[in-house]
C-alpha cells in the first residue's frame, strides 16, 4: 500500500535509505500486517516510517507491477495530514513536488503507474435533468 498524501497543489515523495532500490524515489506505505485493514497498515506504516497521523480519504488506484525478484500489487490511497511534523525515519529524503515537479526525481517502476494517473485531468460527474 502506498499513500499519496496531498498538501494543496503537492504530494509528498520519499527517497528509499536501504536494499536494492536505495536513492529511488516513491510514496510512502508498507505491507498489511495479519488482521489489519489496508486503512489501518496504511496508518500505522505512515506512523512508523514518518511519526506522523493521517486520514485516509479514498483509494486512488491499484498497481500490479512485477519486479525481477517478485510481483507488487499496491493500492494506492489519497490521504491527508493530520499532523504538520514529518520525521524521515526510514528514508533519506523527502519532497513536496507539484504535478510538474513530478519528473525531477527518479521514481521506483511501480510508482511511475501511479505519477500517470496522477497527471491525467480529473472528470467531473455533471447530473442532468431530463
Amino acid at each position: 500500500m502506498a499513500a499519496i498524501i496531498r498538501k494543496g497543489d503537492k504530494v509528498f515523495a520519499t527517497q528509499r535509505g536501504y536494499g536494492e532500490w536505495q536513492d529511488w524515489w516513491e510514496f510512502p506505505g508498507g505491507k498489511i500486517e495479519s488482521g489489519e485493514t489496508p486503512e489501518e497498515a496504511l496508518r500505522r506504516e505512515i506512523r512508523e516510517e514518518l511519526s506522523a497521523e493521517i486520514s485516509v480519504d479514498s483509494l486512488f488506484c491499484t498497481v500490479e507491477y512485477d519486479y525481477p525478484k517478485f510481483h507488487l500489487t499496491m493500492h494506492c490511497y489519497l490521504c491527508t495530514l493530520l499532523t504538520e511534523a514529518l520525521h524521515l525515519n526510514e528514508h533519506e529524503a523527502a519532497r513536496w513536488l507539484t504535478k510538474e515537479e513530478l519528473d525531477s526525481v527518479k521514481w521506483l517502476p511501480a510508482d511511475l503507474e501511479v505519477i500517470e494517473a496522477l497527471r491525467k485531468p480529473k472528470t467531473k460527474t455533471v447530473n442532468r435533468k431530463t
